[in-house]
């Protein structure tokens, strides 16, 4: 079952968030991450939420974990630490009649 990154995210510095963006596709690319949202448009209607929202979608719950954990990731995340305010949560899929 297909499992998904969730992040809501506040960008500081464009600039440098651009150099997390390029490192992260390295850790992606290894575990067959596939963006579902990236950015757009959004319309908040409840609530409160940072300007960005990514979706990334995994084939399931135990890569997408391997993905963030693994030090691909970690390195490109020190690259958005300190340029970017971020909320993120990896969340399992449903499974239809489940």
């Amino acid at each position: 079952m297909p499992a998904y990154w969730i992040g809501h995210v506040t960008v500081s510095d464009p600039t440098a968030y651009e150099d997390y963006r390029q490192a992260n596709a390295v850790a992606f690319a290894k575990y067959g991450a596939k963006f579902l949202v990236r950015r757009g448009a959004q319309e908040v209607v409840e609530g409160t939420v940072r300007p960005r929202t990514v979706v990334i979608e995994f084939a399931d719950l135990a890569t997408a974990q391997a993905c963030y954990h693994s030090p691909e990731y970690q390195a490109a995340k020190a690259k958005r630490d300190g340029v970017s305010l971020a909320d993120l949560c990896i969340v399992e899929g449903y499974a239809m009649g489940g």
